[in-house]
């Protein structure tokens, strides 16, 4: 399981890689430098923690996400409920219902989830 705790610049510098890779380190840098203004060493540093977070690896000049936007996602969910509730989903949902009404869209697909959660089993 990776660090799914990253602050907003690192989400942001996340963000930037799964929407671009794979791509070159390089590229990366310009992308850096263009959307948050960083030079080199602070796009290499940030690059570095978050490889050793586990999140993307930095192979002969290719940056690629060793965990999918959707897969970090997850496990920061996973992880916000465990630590949180206890690991309860059903003790999440009640403390956000209570104060956030659902629609009834929300409600349905929420139903369909648990719906397709029951028949994998």
């Amino acid at each position: 399981m990776a660090d799914t705790k990253l602050g907003v610049v690192e989400t942001r510098f996340a963000e930037i890689i799964w929407e671009h890779a794979p791509l070159s380190s390089g590229d990366l840098v310009k992308l850096c430098e263009k959307e948050l203004q960083w030079k080199k060493p602070t796009t290499y540093n940030v690059l570095r923690k978050l490889c050793e977070k586990g999140l993307f690896q930095n192979e002969k000049g290719t940056v690629t996400p060793l965990l999918s936007r959707e897969e970090f996602l997850a496990e920061k969910g996973e992880a916000f409920v465990s630590e949180t509730y206890g690991g309860s989903l059903p003790a999440f949902i009640a403390a956000f219902t209570k104060r956030n009404r659902l629609t009834e869209e929300e409600a349905d697909r929420i139903q369909a989830l648990i719906d397709e959660a029951r028949r994998k089993g």
